[in-house]
């Protein structure tokens, strides 16, 4: 039997309930800024860093997986992993096209003046 990473009774809920938080702060961040047009360069970078720990944490649970870990352990990972990569794939668009729109309104009102 191969040995696990660590204890998953004690450690396993750690990846989902940190990489949750985090989504929750940038996607409540997204929802008050973006209508504003505000703080895109963070924003953006900040969700992208998301998205790219989703895949990370996609790849480690995959790996585990194949290893043949336990399931705490390879689910920690595969579970907070797939579900960010979906639903951070899928908003994507729709954030940034609220970004420009945003833009565009504020260009718009610019040449009121």
């Amino acid at each position: 039997m191969i040995q696990p990473w660590f204890d998953a009774n004690l450690y396993a809920w750690i990846p989902g309930t940190v990489f949750g938080v985090a989504a929750g702060v940038i996607g409540s961040l997204i929802g008050c800024l973006l209508p504003r047009g505000r703080a895109l360069r963070v924003l953006r970078t900040a969700w992208f860093a998301l998205g790219a720990v989703a895949v990370i944490f996609l790849v480690i649970g995959t790996v585990a997986l194949i290893e043949g870990q336990p399931w705490g352990i390879w689910y920690c990972f595969l579970l907070p992993g797939a579900v960010g990569a979906l639903v951070m794939g899928a908003n994507t668009p729709a954030i940034f096209k609220r970004y420009r729109e945003a833009e565009e309104r504020r260009l718009a009102a610019k040449d009121l003046i």
